[in-house]
């Protein structure tokens, strides 16, 4: 649910930057030059080339930039100023490419006021938005809304001191679960040496650590790979930034120098283009599939008594459960008999795999061999709560029993409907190289990546090679 929510809070952000850049444009034509709004019609009402080139690149332009400038990066610990810097960075951008683009389309018809307006109203209209968002996030927060599981590293006076900063700005959305340290004492939940296990069973968001950087070195290096691991974002409190350390974003709590560090390969930019494909293909294929489905529910109906659609818990991103749908492929009151037929298990690791399952019915043995169960899931995509492409989520019964801290780095991305190991081999696959596939897929993530296995997944499904 908090996923969801936050990627639709995500995208109607971009859609009002976008909509204030294109209300900027707007004022510009209109009081910027000589021929004001006769353009912007023409361009609508009759298009040239060099109109649609234009608009087009502005358009395309801007998308581009307001992911590549940190504006959709958390702003939770950033200051009033650094989004103040933000906007100026991307508001000269964005001022630039409609330069650009008038130069090189040798056009004159642009005086300089024309480009003043434009970045003046555009600055006003970006910081607003950012403005308002930020008192809007704040209430939230205040009233309980949006926060962010946190555990101190270090219960000494710095880690208690940070507690009490966090206390004393509720507008954050600190959640403080407790200290990990080897030092005993009020609020400490484990010592050191237990952070990878700790991290590894508990829904943590954030790790702040508060050790000494200069006699800790090494243990905050493991702790941060630990953490990575997770896919758990790590801050570190100190007045010595020395390490050398990628995806670091400085900001403050109080007056507390922090220095985050996010666990996500992935840009904003790439964030958005994934999210963006995910909503608009589920979209897609839900609309194009629905006859398909009506008449998979119809004949679930007919064959076998109990609900059409399956709905188990599963393990989604940062270790959060949310409800995945599937169509029922087994009996009504399969969940029931699992635990008789735990000995029958045929798949290595913690997964629960059975070959010829007597819960199964026959129209569910089909269903299961073309992939068709999996297509509810559509569903989950436009909540929010998969992708399209990434990691399957697993059930709870299967992530309790994880025997590897490492595997959980799998939980850092969105789960999705297919991925490396679905192409395959697919249930062929033994446990631990599906597990060590996702990891590479984490690591090599790319545009072209997913859309290899969008396409391979296909021919694979047709050929029912094994059952997602």
């Amino acid at each position: 649910m908090k996923e969801r929510l936050r990627a639709s809070l995500l995208f109607l952000y971009r859609i009002l930057d976008l909509s204030a850049l294109s209300f900027a444009l707007w004022i510009s034509f209109k009081y910027g030059g000589p021929i004001g709004m006769d353009y912007v019609m023409l361009a609508v009402y009759a298009p040239t080339f060099d109109s649609v080139l234009f608009f087009g690149g502005v358009f395309a332009s801007w998308i581009f930039m307001l992911s590549s400038f940190w504006l959709y990066r958390s702003k939770r610990l950033a200051s009033l100023s650094d989004e103040l810097t933000d906007v100026f960075r991307a508001v000269v951008f964005a001022t630039l490419i409609l330069a650009t683009l008038i130069l090189l389309a040798e056009w004159s018809i642009f005086p300089k006021r024309f480009l003043v307006i434009f970045a003046f109203v555009s600055f006003v209209l970006l910081f607003s938005i950012r403005l308002l968002k930020r008192t809007l996030l704040q209430q939230f927060r205040l009233h309980g809304r949006n926060l962010r599981s946190v555990v101190v590293i270090g219960a000494g006076p710095r880690g208690r001191k940070l507690v009490d900063l966090i206390d004393e700005h509720p507008e954050i959305g600190y959640q403080f679960l407790g200290f990990i340290d080897d030092l005993k004492g009020p609020g400490v939940i484990g010592k050191l040496s237990d952070i990878p296990k700790i991290l590894a069973q508990n829904v943590i968001d954030e790790v702040i650590i508060c050790l000494p950087i200069k006699s800790y070195y090494e243990q905050i290096q493991s702790i941060t790979a630990a953490a990575e691991e997770q896919g758990i974002t790590v801050r570190i409190y100190s007045d010595l930034f020395n390490l050398n350390l990628s995806r670091a974003v400085a900001g403050e709590i109080g007056q507390a120098p922090i220095l985050s560090i996010y666990a996500s390969r992935l840009t904003d930019w790439q964030a958005f283009v994934k999210s963006s494909i995910d909503f608009a293909g589920g979209l897609v294929l839900l609309v194009v599939l629905s006859p398909v489905m009506l008449v998979i529910a119809l004949m679930i109906k007919l064959t076998s008594p109990g609900p059409v659609f399956f709905v188990q818990e599963r393990v989604g991103l940062n270790k959060r459960r949310f409800n995945m749908f599937k169509f029922r492929t087994m009996v009504a009151d399969a969940p029931a008999r699992q635990a008789e037929l735990e000995k029958l298990n045929e798949a290595d690791g913690p997964v629960f795999k059975i070959k010829n399952d007597p819960r199964v019915t026959k129209l569910g043995v089909w269903l299961r061999k073309t992939s068709l169960d999996e297509l509810p899931q559509l569903f989950n995509i436009l909540l929010g709560d998969l992708s399209l492409v990434g990691p399957r989520p697993l059930p709870e019964r299967d992530f309790q029993r994880f025997d590897k801290h490492w595997f959980n780095r799998r939980f850092s991305v969105k789960p999705g409907i297919t991925c490396i190991w679905q192409i395959s081999g697919r249930s062929e696959t033994s446990f631990d190289k599906w597990i060590i596939q996702d990891l590479e897929y984490i690591e090599k993530w790319s545009l072209a990546l997913d859309l290899k296995i969008l396409f391979k997944t296909v021919p694979t499904v047709l050929r029912g090679t094994g059952a997602m």
